[in-house]
């Protein structure tokens, strides 16, 4: 299986998390942390939930991995996001040392990798990652454009 092929499995399973995020009335972003072709670490966006501003998929995957690991140092591993990172998520998988981050739909209004800053890859700060987007693209950005359409219908 080629990396894109991967690339493409491992984001159509963050996709489902996003789904079932949806279902409970979060905004549907979700996560997936990969370390050596397995599944260390899941995340979905829980801010409503929790009452919690920072309670971002990719950051709950962050937390699960830390503690799974037993470090905060995440280095050879693989993030999988549904939603270009923000500002909050760029930082903490720049300080968790991710390797590769692959997310699907765009941000062009608070998207960290590439969008709006390009944290992670812009040689600024003391560690750089690999960034692909757009993986999955499509489906992840109508979850998004589908979930926001049917609240504005509630209200």
């Amino acid at each position: 299986m080629t990396q894109q092929q991967k690339d493409i499995e491992y984001m159509r399973r963050a996709v489902k998390l996003a789904q079932a995020a949806a279902e409970m009335g979060e905004v549907p972003v979700a996560s997936l942390l990969v370390k050596d072709d397995t599944i260390i670490a899941r995340g979905a966006n829980r801010s409503i939930t929790d009452h919690d501003p920072t309670a971002h998929g990719e950051i709950i995957a962050l937390r699960n991995a830390g503690e799974q690991l037993q470090n905060y140092r995440l280095p050879g591993t693989t993030l999988y996001v549904t939603l270009e990172p923000c500002i909050m998520c760029m930082g903490a998988i720049i300080h968790a040392r991710i390797q590769r981050l692959v997310f699907g739909a765009y941000d062009p209004k608070t998207g960290a990798a590439v969008s709006c800053y390009a944290i992670g890859s812009d040689n600024i700060l003391n560690h750089q990652l690999d960034i692909t987007g757009g993986i999955c693209e499509t489906e992840c950005a109508t979850l998004l454009k589908d979930f926001f359409r049917n609240r504005r219908k509630k209200t």
